[in-house]
């Protein structure tokens, strides 16, 4: 292993290497050739409200990228992530040192259906779980891509019981998923109590159909949903390329 600097207390494995973000405003430790996130996390963790001094949990957090950029929005109480995959949780807890928010994050190693936390810790719950039914499709052979594409260790369900479980009286929870299962999103959501209050649909072309949804709901909200406008292709983002 090599220092990244020598003012910071993180380290690049073999096989990763570091991105730019967000005009150089985040550094992220990614596999070269594994999971990296994607455009989804990045409009989700533009798309979610935030309050200052909340506390912010993330099911399946990856490198850690939607909870940093909910860190550089609002100076959060805490944000914390829970990641199944050890070498993720290493990436996503060196990228909080690295960005200097390893005195607000913090990442767990464990499996969210069985979610170390105590109940009602959290204000907001986010997530952008894996899409694709275990046996739907082909499975991609990156062990890590696999089980962020595929339910394979997690599905929709587990991912909003927990957080049902995370969250206070009132508390939020956020999450993106292919457009075309909404429904399923909305159904288990109001089977939990969780009510869907913001729903925004991303279109890759003004001339396609939607892509992906992005829905916020309240837990015991009452009924009522804002449509945001729409985002179409990547909005303002661009995703850095492996090296």
């Amino acid at each position: 292993m090599k220092p990244l600097t020598p003012f910071h207390d993180a380290e690049l494995k073999e096989g990763e290497s570091v991105d730019l973000f967000l005009d150089g405003r985040l550094r992220l430790i990614q596999s070269k050739r594994g999971y990296r996130f994607s455009i989804d996390a990045v409009f989700l963790a533009q798309f979610v409200s935030l309050k200052e001094n909340e506390v912010v949990v993330e099911l399946g957090t990856g490198c850690g990228i939607i909870l940093l950029m909910l860190l550089s929005r609002v100076p959060l109480r805490q944000a914390i992530g829970i990641e199944v995959q050890e070498e993720l949780a290493s990436q996503a807890m060196r990228n909080a040192r690295l960005n200097r928010f390893q005195d607000r994050m913090s990442v767990l190693t464990a499996d969210l259906k069985a979610c170390p936390l105590r109940e009602g810790c959290a204000n907001l719950v986010v997530s952008n779980p894996p899409y694709r039914r275990a046996r739907s499709g082909r499975i991609n052979p990156d062990p890590q891509r696999a089980i962020a594409r595929h339910e394979i260790l997690a599905s929709l369900g587990d991912v909003l019981k927990t957080a049902r479980y995370l969250l206070r009286p009132k508390g939020r929870v956020a999450v993106v998923y292919p457009a075309e299962r909404l429904v399923d999103v909305i159904s288990q959501m109001r089977r939990l109590q969780l009510e869907p209050k913001r729903i925004q649909v991303h279109y890759p072309t003004v001339q396609a159909g939607g892509k992906l949804v992005l829905v916020e709901a309240i837990l015991g909200g009452r009924p009522g949903v804002e449509i945001e406008p729409p985002l179409i292709g990547q909005g303002d983002f661009s995703i850095p390329c492996p090296n």
